[in-house]
């Protein structure tokens, strides 16, 4: 996805309105582009806090910046400059970030970042996008860059083996029939969730678009039995599935990277694993939550 990224952001850069703006991560990546545009590709060095600041005062200028760097330093270390130089200003950028949850897990814990859709959700109007595939990406970008407000593009290592492109909304995957379980997957999860319930009478949707979220898709779709499978931290989208089917009984089970510090390395298949979010592990999930309520009806 990085790669797709950085093919597609050097086409983006021939609309003069657009910067790239760097703290060394992707640098040499992007230096044909920095090569090609001289002063439009910047890199500030090891400041992620800069990096917003820069990004900040491009915007009040009428640039629609770029601003690039893992999640960690992007979202977390960042956090107060997003606040403050893009949000509080009221200014948009495009903020992509690369590592994921834990797609650099043999860098340890400064490397991971379950939480940066969590904290990007503290914020005003921001659409974020989770793509499941490199093909997914260039789309994606083009329109957050053409987009008025802020926009995160979180890219992984971790893909499904299709694209499925299209504006965000809901796609059904997979159709149960009229009142059976929905589970609503999150970007590049999807496969694991469509091997956990493959002989489940549960009917599988998908997003790469969880904000805004699709409420009218999920209204149109859920029954009783809703669950959400996201490959960040666990319940992210909790409170957006519960505000949309507040008026209606239901039954939610959040799934999604856990809160505990694991204090070890690994590979991201590794983390899949441990926090259940394989397809043995959803299996799991899916099973424990569904039974009970089979039992009763």
């Amino acid at each position: 996805m990085r790669d797709v990224f950085v093919t597609t952001a050097e086409e983006v850069l021939s609309d003069p309105r657009t910067t790239v703006v760097l703290a060394d991560i992707s640098a040499a990546a992007f230096a044909p582009a920095a090569a090609r545009y001289p002063g439009r590709v910047v890199n500030v060095g090891i400041r992620e806090q800069l990096m917003v600041g820069v990004a900040g005062g491009l915007a009040l200028t009428g640039q629609r910046p770029i601003v690039h760097s893992y999640a960690p330093f992007l979202v977390e270390r960042a956090y107060e400059q997003i606040k403050l130089d893009l949000d509080h200003q009221g200014v948009g950028a495009v903020l992509v970030s690369v590592g994921a949850s834990y797609d650099r897990a043999a860098a340890g814990r400064t490397h991971l970042a379950p939480a940066d859709v969590a904290l990007i959700d503290t914020l005003r109007d921001w659409t974020v996008y989770v793509p499941g595939h490199p093909d997914e990406v260039p789309g994606l970008l083009r329109d957050a860059v053409c987009g008025a407000g802020s926009a995160y593009l979180r890219l992984s290592t971790q893909t499904n083996a299709r694209a499925y492109p299209g504006s965000g909304d809901l796609r059904v995957l997979r159709d149960a029939g009229p009142g059976a379980p929905l589970l609503v997957a999150v970007g590049p999860v999807l496969d694991a969730a469509l091997a956990a319930v493959a002989d489940r009478p549960v009917t599988v949707a998908w997003t790469h678009r969880p904000r805004p979220f699709d409420a009218a898709g999920l209204r149109a779709l859920a029954g009783t039995e809703v669950i959400l499978v996201e490959p960040y931290l666990a319940g992210t989208s909790a409170r957006v599935v519960g505000a949309a089917l507040a008026d209606r009984p239901h039954r939610l089970l959040a799934l999604g990277v856990g809160r505990s510090d694991l204090r070890r390395y690994g590979t991201p298949e590794d983390h899949d694993r441990w926090h259940g979010l394989d397809a043995a592990g959803l299996r799991r999930s899916v099973d424990a939550f569904l039974t009970p309520a089979r039992a009763a009806a």
